[in-house]
């Protein structure tokens, strides 16, 4: 049994934003589904996303990488964080201002002390690949 509803993983992300810090950045993603060690979201490309050459800034690529799939870990029946061990981007293609991207984080395997997960960045319309993640955190004992 998943210890965190959707709602509530709605809510953690409302709370995140609405923080002062740097995780307001995340102000435009929607959770659209999550089933557990899955969570799917939304995001429409804006001009506040991106990097000098007009498509989605590599930095908030990471950013989505580690906090959506930190979000996929937190749905599991173990519901813990961690704290990054690694995390790595390949990034394939651009997404320019007013696309929509689906941000899909899956938990490929959790352990005792480790979580690995994989985040594929694509573009709705199309399909095509934007950028791959993959992330490992350490969950404690």
């Amino acid at each position: 049994m998943v210890s965190l509803s959707l709602k509530s993983l709605k809510e953690i992300m409302r709370v995140m934003v609405d923080c002062p810090g740097f995780d307001r950045v995340l102000s435009k993603v929607e959770i659209l589904s999550a089933t557990p060690g899955k969570v799917v979201c939304e995001m429409k490309v804006e001009e506040e996303h991106t990097n000098r050459g007009g498509t989605l800034h590599g930095g908030l690529t990471a950013t989505l990488v580690d906090v959506i799939s930190t979000t996929a870990i937190m749905y599991t029946e173990r519901g813990a964080p961690g704290v990054s061990v690694d995390m790595n981007i390949t990034y394939m293609n651009a997404a320019k201002i007013g696309e929509d991207i689906l941000i899909t984080a899956q938990v490929l395997k959790q352990g005792r002390t480790l979580a690995f997960a994989t985040v594929d960045l694509t573009n709705k319309a199309n399909g095509k690949l934007i950028a791959q993640g993959r992330h490992t955190k350490h969950l404690g004992s």
